[in-house]
């Protein structure tokens, strides 16, 4: 027979699980009463000691708070299962059981199965939807707080002032893109982002030194350019004390410009016709001037507003730039630059004026003028300068190839209209087109592209014109 504790069998299943244990090796594994355990039968009906009382219940206890929780976990996923038996929330097409990532319930089983927060929490998330923040007021209680300084506090955007070299980098980037677009109203909301401070009047003089080192096109952008900013972020004083800055830099000036004071002179008259200086500012320098470029640029000022006393603006003194000027001006200009050419022979100038006009793309028309020239002169002399003038401005690249085909092929269209006139602009033509091959102006293909009228010989005078076949 076997013995054993009755400790030992209640620590090893607990005493409801030692009694049905007892219950069943009678029962079945010894039925006929053979004894196995030897146990008190006041133990088995739950006479225990104190011990072993207080035991058991901190068991129940324990088993109790086990079955609570199993139960509060089933009832929250009945919870989350829609009428249909799909879990509310999930993805249809993913496999079953598997959570949604972007679902904000608790994954724990706890719970109502609501969103943390109302849904206002959790990684980027800035609040609930429709919840406007307003500005807080400051604590008192907060230990940061400060009084003094909370009084008619005003937060603004401090831009730092410029000095003069921090000045001339950014404005001669402004100036040097404004040549390009042409455009006062970008110019000025640039200047009223930067904080000149007392060097604002800077800006017109080193406009106008830039303009004056550039074209005459944009010289007259630069005068545009001061008389809109004139009253808006510059004013009269701070143009008059450019300007007067310039007059002392005019030694300077020369030395890269020599014709900077006429220009500067133009420049003053420009901007006393458009408001831009003061009507008084040459009556300050009568008889106070010392130095002879000064001198220079205010005498032609005065000269030019006395011939302009009746007109408001000067608005031609700069001249039209490039693209600007009307089509039969660019004409009658080239006209008087080959006529000018043709009697003083000065292949210098006339590439001077050329570049002045600052139209490359009209080039053409200057060849086509000098072919139509050379067809209505007389002699050989318009013919030989013709073609020293088109090669010198070919081999200084001022006449493209493609300017110069297209001005060849203009007199080849119109040639049958310009014998009307000129009887032997067919000859004429072969002999300038040879010429011009010869020194490389044109190319070969140029050159067969000419026309050629066929020769007819008539019987005699007295035929009455009849053609001999």
């Amino acid at each position: 027979m076997l013995f054993l504790s009755q400790d030992f069998i209640f620590f090893l299943f607990g005493h409801g699980a030692a009694i049905n244990l007892i219950r069943f090796l009678h029962s079945y594994i010894f039925p006929n009463g053979i004894s196995f355990l030897c146990l008190n039968e006041a133990e088995v009906n739950g006479n225990w000691t104190p011990q072993e009382k207080a035991l058991h219940e901190a068991r129940l206890k324990a088993k109790a708070k086990r079955r609570l929780r199993k139960s509060s976990s089933r009832n929250s996923t009945s919870d989350s299962f829609s009428e249909s038996g799909e879990v509310a929330g999930s993805d249809p097409h993913s496999p079953k059981g598997k959570v949604n990532a972007n679902d904000r319930k608790s994954r724990t089983g706890k719970g109502r199965g609501l969103p943390k927060k109302g849904g206002a929490g959790g990684k980027g998330v800035w609040g609930a939807a429709g919840m406007v923040y307003e500005d807080e007021e400051p604590d008192v209680r907060d230990p940061n707080y400060d009084e003094s300084a909370q009084v008619n506090t005003v937060y603004a955007t401090v831009v730092p002032e410029l000095d003069e070299k921090e000045l001339e980098k950014t404005v001669n980037p402004i100036v040097q893109e404004y040549f390009e677009h042409g455009d006062t109203k970008e110019v000025q909301m640039l200047l009223k982002e930067l904080n000149l401070g007392p060097h604002k009047y800077e800006f017109s003089s080193l406009a106008v030194s830039l303009s004056l080192e550039g074209k005459a096109s944009h010289r007259e952008l630069t005068s545009r350019l001061l008389s809109d900013l004139s009253g808006k972020v510059l004013s009269q004083a701070d143009m008059a004390r450019a300007f007067d800055k310039m007059l002392k830099e005019l030694p300077d000036l020369i030395l890269d410009t020599p014709e900077a004071p006429q220009m500067l002179g133009q420049f003053v008259a420009r901007a006393i016709a458009d408001h831009v200086l003061p009507m008084t500012f040459l009556d300050r320098y009568k008889g106070k001037v010392d130095c002879d470029h000064a001198r220079a640029a205010l005498d032609r000022a005065a000269v030019l507003l006395s011939m302009k006393r009746e007109i408001v603006r000067l608005d031609n003194v700069w001249g039209v730039g490039g693209g600007l000027r009307p089509v039969k001006h660019l004409i009658k200009e080239m006209n008087l630059l080959l006529k000018e050419y043709l009697v003083s022979g000065d292949i210098s100038e006339a590439e001077h004026c050329l570049r002045d006009l600052e139209v490359p793309h009209f080039h053409h028309e200057l060849v086509y003028e000098a072919i139509v020239m050379v067809l209505e002169s007389k002699g050989d002399t318009a013919i030989d300068m013709m073609v020293k003038l088109l090669k010198a401005f070919w081999k200084t690249g001022l006449i493209t190839v493609d300017q110069m085909n297209r001005g060849f092929q203009r007199v080849y269209d119109e040639l049958p209209e310009i014998n009307l006139d000129v009887p032997h602009a067919h000859s004429i033509m072969e002999t300038f087109v040879d010429l011009c091959y010869q020194e490389s102006v044109i190319t070969k293909q140029l050159r067969d592209a000419c026309p050629s009228r066929g020769r007819k010989r008539f019987v005699s005078e007295g035929d009455g014109g009849v053609i001999k076949n």
